[in-house]
């Protein structure tokens, strides 16, 4: 049986991006809002974009981030990978600059989001627990398939170390 996570990502920057990463299916992901759906939760103010958030984290073991080029330090990405360690969920993220959009293009590296959050009581950044895996080759149908054949085994991973902590 597959593993239920939540992706979490830039959705302007990285919707076709995710898409491609959220169908591959190792994984069973949240269902992705439409643009009018995700319209009208901001329409509801920050209490309802939490109040989305939340529901679509309950009942998943894990939070996967796909890390584009403008995805660390967005306050609503930020909220996810905090209420995820929080409550106990496997966190890890994957750098996908290289999965080509819509238009063929591949973008830049963005910084790794989970060096803003530091831990208690050492204060040491949770990057030296979450892993943020970063696929080692240039093409994208190259990036896509390393993806592909690792997810599964990367959340069982983010779900072990998480109940180490």
């Amino acid at each position: 049986m597959a593993r239920r996570a939540f992706y979490s990502f830039h959705f302007d920057a990285d919707n076709w991006r995710a898409s491609q990463v959220r169908n591959i299916g190792a994984i069973e992901g949240n269902s992705p809002a439409s643009d009018n759906d995700w319209e009208a939760v901001k329409k509801g103010g920050d209490a309802a974009i939490q109040q989305w958030i939340d529901n679509q984290l309950s009942g998943r073991g894990c939070t996967i981030v796909l890390i584009g080029s403008a995805t660390a330090g967005r306050k609503w990405i930020n909220y996810e990978i905090e209420k995820s360690w929080s409550d106990g969920k496997g966190v890890l993220g994957i750098f996908i600059h290289r999965l080509k959009d819509r238009n063929g293009q591949q973008s830049s590296k963005g910084a790794n989001p989970f060096d803003r959050f530091t831990l208690q009581p050492d204060n040491s950044k949770l990057s030296r627990i979450v892993k943020a895996y970063d696929p080692p080759y240039l093409d994208s149908s190259d990036v896509y398939k390393y993806i592909a054949d690792n997810l599964a085994a990367w959340v069982e991973d983010a779900i072990a170390s998480r109940n180490k902590y």
